[in-house]
């Protein structure tokens, strides 16, 4: 797979965006507006009936605009003592069909400003649609909920436009006129903006992004972005000893690591971890799948504090069926050379547990841990007692019997898991009907973890057997994706290069993928988180398939199609009903030629 290192020119260097750079507040005209209706709903049919808006850039005001406007309706009497705007006043205004594209035309270019935006864009648009216009792409700025991150209770008793403008000096008293509403929000913007100057924050970006929770010191560190380029991959926070704070994936870089600076990360554990880094390195990746490997593989190599996920891949479980002359089930934390079958991985004992608990429910496998000869003679256990254990311990069970018992295991955990599924299930009807709910669910989650379990590993097991898959999808930019996957790891990544010849392209990225080796169990050559990306990527609508080096198939009775039903019944509150029949469905992947 690809990889470019922090500091490496890209096509980016030679054109920054607007994002990057961030837009000066000074460089920006803001038209701040104010609406005065008749109601709180414009679906509900509120009418408009006052437009009020002030221009202003660098602190100058540019222009004005103010128009009232007949709404063609009654004007409720306590909206007309609220606003003082009668019906007499707007006979002769211009209905809204004139007056919005009027204002749309003094508001062109400008970033829309508002106190509550929500209620006076939201009338704006609604008018537009009906209108049959198209909304123009404004960039909306909300000076109440702005205010909300920087007003504390000493500056303000609320966030009403009334209380800021007081606070902030301003001098126009707001008075339910539009336009007078518009010139005492321009002061609360000007009041807002050169408060968080104190705090570092000077650019439209880093305005639209402002939360109390970022330090100025988080904010002084956005220079730790510059050199990442506008790409797909993975990035890693280290501190002054160059240890691995955070490792992190994005489809853009640049942009995500800048936003750990600009306020649009709030994780107090984050801030934490920005506090602590000093410097950022990015590894561009081809794709943003390959970016998602890449991620998960250096998690598990560097465990990073501050990543809560993936740290421990090698922290699974799994159910063996051992092979032995008295074969038994087992929790292992690895998978061995040994020709027995394994469940999982799990990614918790206690998961593990409850599926091992679940067969253990529907085959009566001995569950102690001693090795038998093959003609053992022991004093028999409890479970054996109450029925729950053929007993081979005291010849209770002949070998043929047992050895059929256990086939029908392997085929449970390999290829049909029915006979766990309908055994728990009439024992789940049971406990319902005498109303034992409690012990009904205990049965109902081993059944789930079994479930999930078996679907996991037939699924794994289905792509990590084949040697080799090719695959393609044409991505957004219309480019195509290819990724070749080997034993279910990742061994190549690429994006064929416009005006390149496919054939030669594929050819070449598989002659340069990683060399992959086979080795036992369900997940073989990767992580299980690994193999499930790669998967979940292979699955996906718009993939083709251009070669697969072995045969790629899940059995048609397996346990994936159990796994939707059952989630399916959990969402609807239906989990103690028994499942329904269910249509096999064959899942055999061919690759397209």
């Amino acid at each position: 797979m690809s990889s470019v290192v922090q500091g490496a020119p890209s096509r980016w260097e030679s054109q920054r965006s607007f994002d990057e750079l961030g837009r000066p507040l000074r460089a920006i005209t803001f038209c701040v507006v104010d609406l005065e209706t008749t109601g709180g709903s414009a679906a509900g049919g509120s009418m408009i009936t006052e437009i009020g808006a002030v221009k202003v850039a660098g602190g100058e005001i540019l222009g004005e605009f103010q128009t009232l406007v007949n709404p063609h309706a009654v004007i409720p009497p306590f909206i007309a003592v609220l606003t003082g705007i009668s019906n007499s006043m707007v006979v002769d205004a211009p209905p809204i069909e004139s007056a919005l594209p009027a204002f749309l035309e003094f508001a062109a270019g400008c970033v829309l400003v508002a106190h509550n935006a929500p209620f006076d864009v939201g009338f704006l648009k609604h008018f537009c649609e009906r209108q049959g216009r198209a909304w123009p792409t404004f960039e909306v700025l909300d000076t109440a909920k702005l205010a909300r991150r920087v007003i504390t209770r000493d500056d303000a008793p609320n966030c009403k436009l009334s209380s800021l403008a007081k606070a902030f000096g301003s001098t126009t008293t707001p008075n339910h006129r539009a336009l007078a509403d518009a010139r005492a929000t321009v002061d609360v913007l000007h009041g807002l903006m050169e408060r968080l100057g104190g705090l570092g924050v000077h650019t439209l970006e880093e305005l639209q992004t402002f939360s109390a929770r970022v330090s100025t010191a988080q904010r002084k560190k956005r220079h730790l972005a510059e050199g990442l380029p506008h790409s797909p991959g993975v990035y890693l926070f280290r501190d002054d000893r160059q240890r691995v704070l955070y490792v992190g994936t994005s489809r853009d870089l640049r942009s995500r690591v800048r936003s750990y600076f600009t306020a649009s990360e709030t994780r107090s554990r984050m801030g934490e971890m920005v506090g602590l880094a000093s410097g950022v390195t990015g590894i561009e990746c081809a794709t943003p799948l390959e970016a998602e490997v890449r991620e998960l593989r250096l998690i598990a190599e560097h465990k990073p504090r501050y990543n809560r996920r993936s740290r421990f891949p090698e922290k699974v479980h799994f159910i063996k069926l051992t092979r032995e002359p008295w074969p038994r089930l087992s929790l292992v934390k690895a998978v061995l050379d040994d020709e027995a079958d394994y469940l999982g991985p799990f990614g918790s004992r206690k998961i593990a547990e409850k599926s091992l608990a679940a067969l253990h429910d529907t085959f009566p496998l001995r569950q102690c841990s001693e090795r038998f000869s093959r003609t053992p003679a022991r004093a028999p256990c409890v479970l054996a007692e109450l029925g729950r254990c053929l007993s081979p311990c005291n010849g209770s069970v002949d070998a043929a019997t047992y050895a059929a018992v256990v086939r029908q295991l392997r085929e449970t955990l390999l290829r049909r898991p029915d006979e766990v599924v309908e055994a728990i299930n009439v024992r789940m009807s049971a406990l319902a009907d005498d109303e034992r709910f409690e012990e009904a669910g205990v049965h109902r989650d081993r059944l789930a973890a079994f479930i999930r379990a078996a679907a996991r590993t037939q699924r794994l097991s289905a792509l990590t057997r084949c040697p080799e898959i090719v695959a393609a999808r044409r991505e957004d930019d219309g480019r195509w994706a290819v990724h070749v996957v080997r034993f279910g790891r990742l061994a190549a990544a690429g994006v064929i290069p416009a005006g390149t010849d496919a054939h030669a392209y594929v050819v070449g990225l598989r002659a340069s993928a990683e060399t992959v080796t086979t080795a036992p169990g369900p997940v073989p050559a990767a992580t299980a988180e690994e193999t499930e990306r790669v998967l979940r990527w292979l699955e996906a609508p718009g993939v083709r398939l251009i070669d697969v080096d072995g045969e790629w198939t899940c059995p048609v009775a397996g346990a994936t199609r159990h796994l939707a039903l059952h989630d399916a019944a959990r969402r609807s509150r239906e989990s103690l009903v028994p499942f329904a029949d269910r249509r096999e469905i064959s899942t055999v992947h061919q690759p397209v030629r």
